[in-house]
């Protein structure tokens, strides 16, 4: 699924702790809404974390939808406990506010095209493989 799971419109919590970005961008993109995404909250990741640790060229190109729903996030860092410091040190929850999504430029939500990662050097994402030939199951039963 890489991570394009739609809310179909229910509120819905995400347990995503050390994913890998493109699984959050995919989550974002398939719920491309104020609608949709001010009924999601995610655990995971601190999306202020990978705005910091990436340089903001390759935020934009690779994670283009995290890069647009910055400014509609409330984050709250999650509190570390010395002894899962290795495990558990950038772990937040994540929403996002009907009335933040609204105050962001109509322009955010105009480009909703599917992420490729075609430039992508850090792809964190076991890709599901495209084939012609490939069918299911069911259709290869006489």
């Amino acid at each position: 699924q890489e991570g394009k799971h739609g809310i179909e419109g229910s509120a819905t919590l995400f347990y995503m702790v050390h994913c890998g970005k493109a699984l959050y961008n995919n989550l974002l993109w398939r719920n491309w809404s104020a609608g949709a995404l001010s009924k999601m909250v995610i655990i995971g990741n601190s999306f202020k974390g990978i705005e910091e640790r990436l340089l903001s060229r390759i935020l934009e190109r690779d994670y283009s939808y995290i890069a647009k729903v910055l400014k509609g996030t409330e984050e709250v860092a999650l509190p570390t406990h010395p002894r899962y410091l290795d495990t558990f040190n950038d772990t937040s929850v994540h929403w996002f506010p009907l009335q933040k999504l609204k105050e962001l430029s109509p322009e955010v939500w105009d480009f909703v095209e599917e992420p490729t990662y075609q430039e992508c050097d850090d792809l964190e994402i076991i890709r599901k493989e495209e084939r012609a030939d490939q069918r299911s199951p069911a259709a290869a039963e006489p």
